[in-house]
C-alpha cells in the first residue's frame, strides 16, 4: 500500500503542503476545517463554481484504501458522493453534509430505525478490489494472540471467544456484499439531499451479519449490556440476519479493534456483554 512506511507524524506535517496542493489542483476556496480525526483531515471547501464540498485527506492505512471506490459503487444512494479523487494524495472531494449533525444526536432509537434503513441500501453485490473479509478475520487472528500475552487484561474466555469466532465465521459466509466496517452513529449525517448520510467508509466485501459489528459495539448508542443486546435483538430480527452469527462478529471485531483505541476498556465490556448474550 502506498504511504506504508510514512509515520503518522510525518503525515501530519506533510498536510499543509497536501492541502495546497489539492487546493490548486481543483481550484478550491477552503473554509474552516473540521474537528481533527483519528486519521485524517477535513475542511470545508467550494468548488469553482460555488458548489459546497469537503477536502479530506487520509493518512494512508489499510482500512481506508478503497474509501473512493466504496463510495463510487454507492453513488450517493446512502451515502455522500465522491466528487473527485487523487490517490498519490489519499485526497478525497466529497459532498458536503448540512447541517452535518451526527445521527446519534437525534436519540438510540431514532438512530436505529435510520441505520436499519441505509444498511440494505449499501450492502450492495461487491468484489475486487476491495478485501474479503475473510482476509480482514485473517489478520486480527494473526496479531490477537501476540497481543493477549503482551497485555492479557481482561478474562482468557472473552480471547477464547473472539478467536473461536474467527476461525469458524470466514468459511461459512453468506452472500458476499460491501460492508462498512465503521458504520456506527457518528460517521451518518444530517444532510440536505436526504435526511441522512453515511460517510467515512472502511470497505470490505463479506455477509450482511458481519455489517451490524460496528453498530452493536456503538457506545455513542447506549453502553451497557441492556443497550448492546438490545441493538443486536432488533437489528437482526428487522433485517432477517442469523443472531448468532451477528453476534459472533460482532465479538471478534470489537476485541480486534480495542487494543488501538482510547475507548479499550468500552469495547472490552461489549465483548463481555456479548459473550454473556449467547444465552
Amino acid at each position: 500500500m502506498a504511504g506504508a512506511d510514512l509515520t503518522h507524524a510525518d503525515w501530519l506535517r506533510s498536510v499543509p503542503d497536501l492541502v495546497d496542493d489539492c487546493r490548486a489542483e481543483w481550484g478550491l476556496r477552503l473554509g474552516e476545517p473540521y474537528e481533527a480525526g483519528a486519521v485524517g483531515y477535513t475542511v470545508r471547501a467550494e468548488l469553482p463554481d460555488g458548489t459546497p464540498a469537503v477536502l479530506k485527506l487520509s493518512y494512508p492505512h489499510r482500512e481506508s484504501e478503497h474509501e473512493a471506490a466504496a463510495l463510487a459503487l454507492w453513488d450517493g444512494d446512502g451515502a455522500v458522493r465522491l466528487l473527485a479523487e487523487d490517490r498519490d494524495r489519499w485526497a478525497l472531494l466529497l459532498e458536503r453534509c448540512e447541517p452535518g449533525t451526527q445521527l446519534y444526536e437525534a436519540g438510540a432509537d431514532r438512530a436505529l430505525d435510520v441505520i436499519a434503513g441505509l444498511l440494505p441500501r449499501l450492502w450492495k453485490p461487491a468484489a475486487a478490489p476491495f478485501r474479503p473479509l475473510s482476509d480482514e478475520a485473517a489478520w486480527w487472528r494473526s496479531y490477537l494472540p501476540e497481543q493477549w500475552e503482551q497485555a492479557p487484561t481482561f478474562e482468557r474466555r472473552l480471547f477464547d471467544e473472539a478467536l473461536a469466532a474467527l476461525d469458524e465465521l470466514p468459511a461459512t459466509q453468506g452472500e458476499q456484499v460491501l460492508l462498512h466496517q465503521d458504520l456506527h452513529a457518528e460517521n451518518v449525517l444530517a444532510a440536505e439531499r436526504e435526511p441522512w448520510l453515511v460517510i467515512d467508509p472502511k470497505p470490505l466485501v463479506g455477509e450482511r451479519e458481519f455489517g451490524l459489528a460496528p453498530v452493536i459495539r456503538a457506545f455513542e448508542l447506549g453502553h451497557s449490556e441492556v443497550a448492546v443486546r438490545h441493538r443486536l435483538d432488533r437489528l437482526t430480527s428487522e433485517l432477517g440476519l442469523d443472531r448468532e452469527r451477528a453476534r459472533r462478529w460482532a465479538i471478534a471485531q470489537t476485541l480486534a479493534w480495542a487494543w488501538d483505541s482510547a475507548w479499550s476498556e468500552e469495547h472490552v465490556e461489549t465483548v463481555r456483554w456479548l459473550v454473556e448474550a449467547s444465552r
